[in-house]
């Protein structure tokens, strides 16, 4: 089992570490599991130790977290919130030993850490690893709290990621305190020159290993052995963007460094500050060996070997991280840093505006490179495409799933990529990356198969889902039932997506049983694959389900946006049935619109359609009285029949001009798809209900200009455009208007890349 293979590498590990890289080591093993679909595996793996430590206590509090949230389960975030905050407190108090255990002993450091309290992986400050837990607990916390769903659960969120955000900000600064160029690769590409005579030592041996094993040690050291050794038994390389090998230059063979006297003196044991020395960087920080500098005129030599100490303590901090602590502080604090900004960045304006007033401020550009960090990934930094590491630390998984999830949401909803196929290759290359690491584990599967439909491989993206649920059906792999959910919503999208409407129901009907989110909206969409086959009778036995389904479902007290669309359309359809004398009961006569489609609007579902599917769907719409207007050469003229169907409001007719405008744009008929979403936003104007159509028409317009021509004018139209469609955005009584916000937001970035790129 995952479990007792996780015993044996705990077991292999090196038995120098100190007491905080053993715990460590052991409950990365218990993520490992988890990252395999072992959540059972997992929780042994945490519970194992009879005195868990904070590292184990979050591991079941992430494990506890990830069975509500992938579930939306909120009633199980009682058990996770106990779990962390004990793992929140185990830190706290492990953090404040390990500060004072530092002070008390001075400049003493063992590779053994300071008194077995926490040793900051031997080139950070005592403790340093318990703080970024204590960061993490406290994130874990706040979403748990949000999952609560009170009024009360919200604000002590917003208080805990508050303080979080505080925290990984120090830590960057601390951490990063030149920025991050010097990260481009994990292995950096630059390193004290020759000059500075810095021989190879047996702490740089330990991490790096010769192009030639035969070779003198004045040769180029190229490649960077992958420190979860320790723990999984495998190694890795750290190539360079551009494909060829990170280089670190040594000196001759028995050269001596200024620092030392000796050529086999090891970094990790070079000078400790003095006692009483800041800064998070143990002996790098404020009482570094350049703290010892006096303002007395220098000779040219003690220049040089200022200059030789300047370029050494650059290469301290940006040089590859040795041992799991270490790892943990670089990935961790590039992960925390990294997940804020990017989750503000793309937070609605209005609620921007909100948590503005705790000062919070994003950068999504460095947001994403703090993540390629974490993650080890070089197609983020470079534009030449590049490799992916494998990363080591559990902060490095996160990363990676962090940065899946942000190009995954890029291509569904920005309709538009400044350049599409290296979002696409970046996303790959992170994929491939941790999938390769955890080959069954349901999130890269489901990451992989968003990445084939879109790139127009649907029917490949059918066959992954597929063959992965069947695989834990029948056993093969361990089922993660949470994270099957989101396996099971992608299937049926996709399956909506090839007409493939029975199976597609199905998967949403099945979506009931998996979790407690909104089987309103799940009923709502199946109801549309039943009436575009013929099914009357099934639609309508859910549709009669979702008026109980839609008032027990609540957020913070509030209903589900989702829901509260489909309260409305149930209204406006029984309002029609009305008009033409139709009882309630028989609602599926009157419905015009198929709601599928409908809600696939919000989803992007028609962008990323086949031809063959765009055009049927636009012959299934122009089937429907009245006749359509515009001329298609999708079209043959035939005029339709009249129906109790008949679009007799301005809400139907707008909504289906958008609908034909995106469908007619995804076959590449601009001049068309232009003429119909004017259409939709001049006749939505008048809409009672579908008051958010026109906004979503001013956005796909947008998207619309930048396909057909590329051109600083294009960006210009498309930037008013999105500024007419934000005005909609604003206003809370749209429907679904913070997804046309986000939309927005996603869709200025790629103008603001393509101008910079002009």
């Amino acid at each position: 089992s995952s479990f007792r293979l996780a015993q044996v590498s705990i077991m292999a590990a090196d038995a120098s570490l100190s007491p905080a890289a053993k715990s460590l080591v052991s409950a990365t093993a218990g993520f490992d599991a988890l990252f395999k679909n072992d959540n059972v595996g997992a929780r042994a793996a945490f519970s194992a130790p009879s005195d868990p430590s904070p590292f184990h206590l979050l591991g079941l509090g992430a494990v506890a977290f990830l069975e509500a949230a992938l579930g939306m389960e909120p009633g199980l975030m009682a058990e996770a919130t106990k779990i962390l905050q004990s793992a929140e407190q185990g830190a706290k108090r492990a953090e404040a030993e390990a500060r004072k255990a530092g002070s008390a002993t001075g400049s003493a450091r063992t590779k053994g850490g300071v008194d077995g309290h926490g040793d900051g992986g031997g080139r950070f400050v005592p403790g340093v690893e318990w703080e970024i837990l204590h960061a993490d607990t406290v994130v874990l916390l706040g979403l748990t709290q949000a999952l609560s769903e009170s009024y009360m659960g919200y604000l002590q969120c917003l208080y805990s990621l508050n303080a979080a955000h505080g925290k990984f900000t120090k830590l960057y600064k601390a951490v990063f305190p030149s920025g991050l160029d010097g990260y481009r690769t994990p292995a950096p590409s630059h390193a004290p020159s020759r000059s500075s005579s810095i021989p190879p030592t047996p702490s740089q041996s330990k991490f790096l290993s010769t192009t030639d094993p035969d070779s003198d040690p004045q040769h180029t050291i190229s490649k960077a052995t992958s420190l979860l050794s320790l723990a999984s038994g495998s190694s890795g390389s750290y190539p360079s963007p551009n494909g060829s090998t990170a280089t670190l230059s040594v000196p001759p063979s028995g050269a001596t460094s200024p620092l030392s006297s000796s050529s086999t003196t090891s970094l990790s044991a070079a000078p400790a500050p003095k006692k009483g020395g800041g800064g998070l960087f143990g002996r790098w920080g404020s009482a570094s060996l350049l703290s010892v500098a006096s303002s007395a005129p220098r000779s040219p030599e003690a220049e040089r070997e200022k200059k030789a100490r300047e370029e050494e303590e650059r290469w301290q901090r940006e040089r590859p991280a040795e041992g799991p602590v270490e790892e943990m502080v670089v990935a961790g604090s590039a992960f925390g840093y990294g997940l804020f900004n990017l989750v503000f960045s793309l937070l609605p304006k209005r609620v921007q505006s909100v948590v503005g007033i705790f000062g919070f401020k994003y950068d999504r550009a460095l947001a994403l490179q703090a993540l390629a960090i974490s993650a080890g990934v070089h197609t983020l930094i470079e534009g030449d495409g590049g490799t992916a590491s494998a990363g080591t630390d559990v902060h490095g998984v996160f990363a990676g799933l962090t940065l899946m999830t942000f190009h995954g949401v890029v291509l569904l909803l920005s309709g538009y990529q400044a350049d599409e196929a290296k979002t696409v290759r970046t996303y790959k290359t992170i994929v491939d990356s941790i999938q390769a690491r955890y080959p069954t584990g349901a999130l890269w599967v489901l990451n992989r198969a968003k990445i084939l439909r879109m790139t127009g491989e649907p029917d490949e993206a059918i066959s992954v889902l597929q063959a992965a649920l069947s695989a834990e059906d029948n056993g093969d792999v361990k089922r993660f039932v949470q994270a099957d959910t989101l396996l099971v919503f992608e299937l049926a999208w996709t399956l909506l997506s090839q007409r493939q409407f029975e199976e597609a129901a199905e998967a949403f009907i099945r979506m009931t049983a998996l979790n407690s989110w909104s089987h309103a909206t799940y009923f709502f969409i199946a109801a549309g694959c039943f009436l575009a086959v013929g099914e009357k009778a099934k639609a309508q036995e859910l549709i009669d389900k979702i008026p109980d389904l839609v008032t027990k479902k609540k957020v913070g007290g509030k209903d589900l946006p989702t829901e509260v669309f489909i309260k409305k359309k149930m209204e406006f359809w029984k309002e029609k049935a009305k008009r033409h004398n139709i009882d309630a009961t028989k609602l599926v006569d009157v419905i015009g619109i198929n709601p599928a489609w409908e809600m696939g609007l919000f989803w992007n579902l028609h962008q990323r359609t086949t031809n063959e599917v765009a055009t049927a769907c636009i012959k299934d719409l122009a089937s429907i009285a009245p006749s359509i207007s515009v001329v298609s050469p999708v079209l043959d003229g035939t005029p339709p029949q009249k129906t109790l169907a008949e679009l007799d409001t301005p809400d139907e007719q707008a909504l289906r001009s958008l609908l034909l405008g995106v469908m007619h744009r995804t076959l590449g008929l601009f001049g068309p798809a232009r003429e119909l979403l004017e259409s939709a936003r001049a006749t939505g104007s008048h809409a009672k209900v579908n008051t958010w159509v026109p906004g979503v028409a001013l956005f796909e317009e947008a998207v619309l200009v930048l396909k057909v021509e590329d051109s600083v004018r294009a960006l210009d139209e498309a930037d008013k455009l999105l500024d007419q469609a934000q005005s909609h955005a604003a206003k809370s009584e749209i429907d679904l208007s913070s997804r046309l916000d986000s939309r927005i937001a996603l869709l200025r970035d790629e103008i603001g890349k393509k101008r910079a790129a002009s």
